[in-house]
């Protein structure tokens, strides 16, 4: 499995070459780990897109093995006052098979920056004092895409471990969210008569049954659904 860090290359199989015992014919034997969206001829995964129903915008869809992963990328400002953004990633997972599919957080990388699962208190009211202690920390009843429910807030990876394993029970979908603060120290926005829509890249994975499902957008893909 890939690491939870910012990778320059990925992947994606390995092989073995064992000669056979009686024709000395060479076979090469492929493991897959990995699955890029948009990058299905070696990896034996099929991606696809399908329109958001309420939006529009494009939703990528990587499937292998009875096991579908769609996803989408949104942002919203952090506040009027402050500068930056929220970054929220959504994969909705799918089991098409005959036992439980078991997902786990992967890693998330914005233009070379980690980024690290924030600390989310869940419906506990956060004070000011630790606001200042830790300025990490994510309030998703603040957040407008959480609120306005376009972005589920039922399961979200978080810098509690318990947080970052869930089973998908056969034959049933399980959406899970990730929010984090745009780790970049510059303006992440460019605006233009089209909008306004974060800049770079931004890299992020997720692993079903030990294998990764990874997508990388570009920021102009990111729905504003802020206020």
């Amino acid at each position: 499995m890939l690491r939870p860090s910012c990778i320059a290359a990925l992947t994606l199989w390995t092989g073995s070459v064992l000669p056979a015992q009686e024709t000395g014919t060479i076979i090469k034997a492929e493991v897959v780990s990995t699955f890029v969206w948009g990058e299905d001829v070696r990896s034996g995964a099929t991606s696809s897109t399908l329109r958001d129903p309420l939006t529009g915008y494009t939703i990528r869809r990587l499937s292998y093995g009875g096991i579908e992963v769609s996803a989408r990328l949104a942002y919203e400002r952090v506040s009027t006052t402050e500068t930056g953004i929220f970054l929220i990633h959504t994969a909705t997972i799918v089991n098409s098979t005959d036992a439980p599919a078991i997902a786990r957080y992967g890693g998330v990388c914005v233009d070379g920056h980690t980024v690290l699962p924030p600390a989310v208190p869940g419906g506990k009211k956060v004070s000011a004092k630790e606001l200042r202690k830790n300025p990490d920390i994510v309030e998703l009843g603040k957040i407008n895409c959480f609120l306005s429910s376009y972005v589920s807030a039922d399961h979200v990876f978080s810098a509690n471990p318990v947080s970052r394993v869930l089973t998908i029970a056969p034959g049933t979908a399980l959406t899970v969210s990730s929010v984090f603060r745009d780790p970049r120290k510059y303006q992440p926005l460019r605006c233009s008569t089209d909008g306004c829509f974060p800049t770079g890249t931004i890299r992020y994975y997720l692993t079903v049954n030990g294998q990764d499902y990874v997508f990388v957008w570009p920021g102009s893909s990111a729905i504003n659904c802020g206020k």
